[in-house]
């Protein structure tokens, strides 16, 4: 007897949680980044994750000594994208866990758009000023990488007319 080729319901379900459970995995990863770019700020440290002398050629002393206003703008865009990233990271947590688990186009359709969205503007600038060093964009290109996975294993589950709508 051959095997089936349509999936059942009860797979595209099960293809549905585990894409949701990808996603908001990713989500939380971006909100795990968010989390070492702040403690960052207020570190020796100061600049970003992967970020060193070869792509920024002066510390946090060198920056405050030169301008301690210049320093505290830094140290407050900082904050602000840390807070963003975090917000984005909270934002597909919870649309893919509450509501692309359950089936929901409009919640997959806002998780897959917030981080485009956030990535598409974010990440271009990092390219012309040498600023894309694996230490800096790698976990959250792991992220994305588990987050794409998710998507498309989530997809595969909307995709079935049997998957219902809430």
């Amino acid at each position: 007897m051959a095997l089936s080729t349509i999936q059942t319901p009860q797979r595209q379900q099960s293809r549905l949680r585990t894409g949701a459970a990808l996603m908001t995995l990713a989500g939380l990863a971006f909100v795990g980044y968010a989390v070492i770019f702040l403690v960052l700020n207020f570190t020796d440290a100061f600049l970003e994750l992967g970020i060193g002398p070869d792509q920024v050629n002066k510390g946090k002393a060198e920056i405050e000594a030169f301008s301690p206003q210049l320093y505290h703008y830094i140290s407050h865009l900082h904050i602000a994208v840390s807070g963003f990233i975090a917000a984005t990271g909270l934002a597909v947590a919870g649309l893919s866990w509450y509501g692309v688990r359950r089936g929901e186009r409009w919640a997959f359709a806002t998780a897959v758009i917030v981080p485009i969205v956030g990535l598409a503007v974010a990440l271009p600038a990092h390219y012309p000023w040498g600023l894309a060093t694996l230490g800096h964009l790698g976990l959250i290109y792991l992220a994305v990488v588990v987050f794409l996975v998710g998507v498309v294993t989530a997809y595969s589950g909307l995709r079935s007319p049997a998957t219902t709508q809430h």
